[in-house]
């Protein structure tokens, strides 16, 4: 039986939903044995930042001015700005054998089908595939390539990257692209030939699905979570 992608709609959500939905995506999803792909949108202007960052650094690395709408990620990496991002999340269910390797595998092929949509589309871009040195402490994502990242070849800036988390319900990628480093790409096409080379990738078919039936007080519940000073300064 060949494994169904879930491709969900749209949906447009303040910070914290839209956080708190991923992470039930991987967490309470109907069909634990299909993998999900979703793209997303910011209903204002918005920075999420990764589980293991301080307060501290992410308020010194924001830009200047408020009424930026701010939360910690379920998921790992830097500081990302999605004011002018597409942003997308992959969910891998536990079944499939990306779940076990590691995590630089999965993160290398579902960049890997995202370069090959851009190139389909006529972008010149790559896979990074030189390794910076490593360096301790907080990061800014786009700042600079790290190895299997998505790059423009002309001018070498970075133009996708993700963060990632495992548990025992799967494998969740949370990835945003640069849209001010690329040309004028049809989004719409894009996200075809992307469902499409993740598809290939996990040997899946895609299935467009609608919207799952979450327990409504859960998702109220992780929002507010979301939205906590706790969760915020949690680290």
């Amino acid at each position: 039986m060949t494994l169904p992608l879930h491709t969900l709609p749209v949906r447009t959500a303040g910070a914290a939903e839209n956080m708190a939905l991923d992470f039930l995506l991987l967490q309470r999803y109907p069909v634990p044995t299909a993998a999900r792909f979703r793209h997303y949108e910011w209903r204002t202007l918005a920075f999420t930042f990764g589980l293991s960052q301080t307060m501290d650094y992410i308020r010194a690395n924001l830009p200047p001015g408020e009424g930026f709408d701010l939360c910690r990620r379920p998921t790992g990496g830097g500081l990302v700005d999605h004011r002018h991002d597409w942003t997308y999340c992959v969910v891998i269910p536990r079944a499939h054998a990306l779940f076990d390797a590691p995590a630089t595998q999965a993160y290398r092929d579902v960049h890997a089908a995202l370069a090959g949509a851009m190139q389909a589309l006529g972008e010149p871009v790559a896979l990074q595939d030189k390794r910076h040195p490593t360096e301790e402490g907080p990061t800014i994502c786009f700042e600079r390539p790290e190895l299997h990242d998505v790059v423009n070849t002309v001018t070498g800036a970075k133009i996708a990257g993700a963060a990632m988390k495992r548990n025992k319900h799967g494998l969740l990628l949370q990835g945003s692209i640069e849209k001010s480093r690329v040309g004028a790409v049809d989004w719409e096409k894009f996200e075809e030939h992307f469902t499409a080379g993740i598809a290939r990738t996990l040997g899946a078919e895609v299935v467009p699905t609608p919207w799952p039936e979450l327990n409504e007080s859960e998702v109220e519940g992780l929002i507010e979570q979301y939205s906590s000073p706790e969760w915020m300064e949690n680290r």
